[in-house]
């Protein structure tokens, strides 16, 4: 089996424009392979992969092979800690792919090494306050004090977590690792640009000093005769004593005005990252969210089909006990009615799994147990435009903002490097008490202005602004290429959610037709007309007919989730 997804964006460059993914079957193992980008709204596509061939083979060892992506992006590091998170085995080869794989799994076994460091030093914490107990026990017997209670534990929670949509991504947004650390980030960059800011205020300092000095006068003369007979070789020791504050101000430099641009711009490149990964984030966590669901309608579905395989088990028994019906038929039944119940255990076990994962994203106690008061329904919604979703996209993305930033950023950076050619002023002075001691002091200043003007600097200045022209048409050629991606990806959510809405209605339409082809096989399987063969036909009719209302359900849940992310406005639809 071999189910292949090709995003081919037609650009100048089509090789960096593309995403194949490839579903296989490897000697019983699935494989997930991916070629390309990954890169921007380019993860969205593999998140929705991944989300289907979970969806299809929940308990199967995943594969993904990263040996054809030529780039993966902080977004696509996102979704590949998660990949590994959920059971995902990462196979890459090569420098870049390969270090990225390893920095994934070594942060999750520092973060498993970090609890089992934890327990350990908890087991200790447990055996000082028992060492503690007993000696403050025994030197306070005489006043019979009762003795410290051991440490125990947090107890693990008792009350079951009951959670919304909204409530999930909620918390998603304040305790996902992934999440805060992009804020960490972003902050990070903020103060960059302080710093920057900061080379172009006044600098002021103050130093106090008490020292010894003694000098070789020697060696002032170049080791040659002293000038005058009895001339002393040396000189002191004597005291030198000073204090007074320092002053300096760069008063024209454009070199430190454009890398203070440049910070500026780099820090809204950082925070639009942020959001971004924000949004990435909200959508990890609906989706998860949207296939508990799924998995929750399943569990209800097949608890339904085990009742009604029951009652008609129940019947033909009854048939055969009066003698209107036969044995084969209470055999057909009952194979029936244990089928179900087979894909009853399979259901809840899928929906466990399921809650785990969403528990994992919420960065929950791994102890709590969640339930999910949501849902699957469907939200009959006018169909939006193409072109003005794609002209809110570019307005909303934060990719496309971040792309923007750092052009902004790059350019500041060439003009940084162009006018480091040009002379820079500066101001530079000291006031101080000066003497021999405390109380012999006498006030002192120096203070100068200076001109520095380049004259070779080896090539440098070219260097640094050609490789600034290179990094403006490297981002160039990547918001080129993203503004197709984002038109793509308008496209296909709107695409998938039109489907989306029919196949809900032609779902619903099964279920109704399925009830009555059971009703009306059950009615003639009583009046003897026909044998169950009938009833058990018209049984399998209703769970298909149940399985593909709740696919389309949850496909059209999902649809107007990517249509949200494609367009920049999860927070706003799911996170108000």
């Amino acid at each position: 089996m071999e189910v292949e997804k090709l995003m081919h964006l037609h650009t100048p460059h089509e090789k960096q424009s593309m995403l194949r993914i490839t579903t296989q079957k490897k000697r019983g193992k699935t494989v997930l392979s991916i070629e390309g980008r990954l890169a921007g709204p380019l993860v969205a596509t593999l998140g929705q992969s991944w989300r289907e061939l979970r969806t299809a083979s929940p308990n199967e060892k995943v594969h993904v092979d990263l040996c054809g992506v030529s780039f993966i992006d902080a977004a696509g590091k996102v979704l590949l800690k998660e990949i590994h998170r959920q059971g995902g085995e990462l196979i890459a080869e090569g420098c870049l792919n390969q270090a990225i794989v390893d920095e994934i799994v070594k942060s999750e076994k520092e973060t498993k090494g970090n609890n089992r460091k934890e327990r350990s030093k908890g087991s200790h914490i447990v055996f000082y306050v028992a060492l503690f107990s007993l000696l403050l026990g025994a030197t306070t017997a005489q006043a019979q004090s009762r003795p410290k209670a051991p440490f125990l534990p947090p107890a693990a929670p008792t009350e079951v977590m009951r959670l919304t949509l909204e409530q999930a991504v909620s918390l998603a947004l304040k305790q996902n690792p992934t999440e805060q650390i992009a804020i960490f980030t972003a902050a990070e960059s903020e103060q960059d640009k302080n710093i920057a800011l900061a080379d172009l205020l006044p600098q002021a300092g103050a130093r106090i000093s008490d020292e010894a000095q003694k000098v070789n006068l020697l060696a002032q003369f170049g080791g040659r005769a002293l000038p005058f007979p009895g001339f002393p070789k040396t000189l002191g020791p004597y005291q030198l004593f000073s204090a007074g504050p320092s002053v300096s101000q760069p008063v024209f430099d454009l070199t430190l005005w454009q890398r203070y641009q440049a910070a500026r711009n780099t820090a809204s490149a950082s925070k639009a990252n942020s959001l971004s990964t924000r949004e990435q984030v909200i959508l990890l966590v609906v989706s998860q969210y949207i296939g508990t669901l799924r998995a929750v309608a399943n569990v209800q579905a097949s608890q339904s089909r085990v009742e009604l395989a029951q009652a008609l088990y129940d019947q033909a028994a009854d048939l055969q006990k009066e003698g209107v019906g036969t044995g084969i038929d209470t055999l057909r039944a009952n194979v029936e009615l244990q089928n179900e119940k087979q894909r009853l255990l399979e259901a809840e076990n899928d929906r466990e799994t399921s809650l785990y994962g969403l528990s994992r994203l919420l960065n929950l106690d791994p102890r709590q147990k969640v339930e999910l008061t949501d849902t699957l329904n469907f939200f009959d919604t006018p169909q939006p435009e193409v072109e003005a979703s794609i002209a809110e996209a570019l307005t909303n993305r934060q990719e496309w903002k971040a792309l923007g930033s750092q052009i902004k950023a790059a350019e500041d950076e060439k003009r940084a490097a162009r006018d480091s050619r040009l002379p820079s002023v500066r101001f530079d002075g000291e006031f101080s008490y000066l003497g021999t001691s405390g109380n012999t002091t006498v006030p002192t200043y120096t203070y100068q202005g200076s001109v520095n003007l380049p004259l070779f600097t080896g090539g440098k200045i070219r260097a640094e602004v050609v490789r600034a022209e290179l990094e403006i048409r490297k981002l160039e050629e990547q918001r080129a290429d993203l503004r197709n991606q984002i038109a793509l990806d308008v496209k296909t959510a709107l695409l998938n959610l039109d489907s989306a809405r029919s196949e809900v209605q032609v779902a619903n339409l099964g279920v109704q037709l399925s009830k009555e082809e059971v009703n009306q096989a059950r009615d003639r399987f009583n009046a003897g007309v026909a044998n169950n063969i009938e009833v058990i036909q018209a049984q399998d009719s209703l769970s298909r007919a149940n399985d593909n209302q709740i696919v389309a359900l949850y496909r059209f849940n999902q649809a107007r989730a990517d249509l949200a992310r494609a367009i920049g406005q999860m927070e706003k639809v799911y996170a108000k």
